[in-house]
């Protein structure tokens, strides 16, 4: 069992995850006696990405303010903010990383609410918060995250919809172990694709909104196992400076699925394209951004724009996957890295 498999597990990991969601609508029950005005999230790699897609959520459906904590200042530093009035959340797959747990613990001394979204639910980072969400997505053997990443979001994409007490929200969570099958049927289509790119050194990963989370996982997984030096932007924060790298052959990597900032990515990518002669790569379900691009991806049709992460991350993983073996490269075995990082 390594990466591959875990990738291809993903539909019935969620599946399970959606069946035992009575775990996060108790956790929000509690959560809905507790008075808290903002809300802070420690969280390192893959799940700071899935804390990127909480500040999103969090924001949009909830109207909470969020903020990504710098766990340098509890450890290194030893001045925390004030944070009596905030839901803290740590996320951690390992749940082992002191400098999150230590977020959690002046957390809880100073008398915030704090939550505990784990793999590992009795870890440090586990009984250090008040509550904990066991994301439920069995044992992870390969060193990059992808099963628990898309447990890691959908349990976010849970607790927001609990504590927004938000029924059909919860009904559209229930496409998703069917949207993520349907996606992984796309395996041989990016295994073709990825042949073109086996001798690509660098590249930009662009998304915006809830998928900025998607351009940081993808080129995360572009770099750790591949090799690639792989910049990820927001399209608007790429506009302003960076825009200047991409020249003929640029390979240019986008999660554009449709929703209210696609017309915006894809007024930029058909930029990039028709003026720089950018070589792109799009994840989509929008015409206009398949049609552009060198090497496209189509995604389902109707999928709500803010579960659209977990879909548009698939294809990601095994592009990053295939393009690993292309290379000559093992991905179950990137160099200098273990199945868990301690930082402080």
């Amino acid at each position: 069992m390594g990466l591959y498999h875990e990738i291809l597990e993903q539909p019935n990991v969620l599946g399970g995850i959606l069946k035992n969601r009575e775990q996060v609508e108790g956790v929000c029950a509690q959560l809905g006696r507790r008075r808290f005005e903002f809300v802070m999230i420690a969280a390192r790699g893959s799940s700071d990405h899935a804390a990127l897609y909480a500040k999103y959520l969090l924001g949009m459906v909830n109207r909470l303010p969020v903020a990504l904590a710098a766990p340098s200042l509890f450890t290194f530093y030893e001045s925390p903010p004030r944070l009596a009035n905030a839901l803290v959340i740590g996320i951690s797959q390992s749940g082992a990383s002191e400098d999150i747990v230590s977020v959690l613990r002046s957390a809880r001394q100073q008398g915030a609410a704090t939550l505990a979204i784990t793999n590992h639910a009795a870890s440090a980072l586990g009984e250090t918060a008040e509550w904990v969400l066991d994301v439920r997505a069995g044992e992870e053997r390969a060193i990059a995250a992808s099963k628990t990443y898309t447990a890691t979001l959908l349990t976010v994409a849970l607790l927001s919809a609990g504590l927004a007490q938000d029924a059909a929200r919860f009904a559209e969570l229930e496409r998703l172990p069917e949207l993520v099958s349907r996606m992984l049927e796309e395996d041989l289509r990016v295994q073709r694709m990825v042949e073109r790119y086996r001798y690509m050194a660098q590249c930009i990963v662009l998304g915006r909104g809830f998928n900025y989370t998607t351009a940081f996982e993808w080129s995360l997984k572009l770099k750790e196992l591949a090799y690639v030096a792989a910049e990820p932007y927001s399209s608007a924060d790429f506009q302003h400076g960076p825009i200047a790298l991409v020249e003929n052959g640029f390979p240019v990597l986008a999660a554009l699925p449709s929703g209210r900032v696609s017309d915006e990515m894809v007024a930029l990518v058909r930029r990039l394209v028709v003026e720089r002669q950018a070589e792109l790569v799009a994840i989509s379900d929008v015409q206009g951004a398949l049609e552009l691009a060198r090497s496209p991806i189509p995604l389902p049709a109707g999928i709500p724009e803010w579960i659209s992460p977990m879909v548009c991350v698939i294809p990601a993983q095994l592009f990053c996957y295939h393009i690993t073996r292309a290379k000559g490269l093992d991905p179950e075995h990137p160099r200098g890295l273990a199945k868990v990082t301690l930082t402080r």
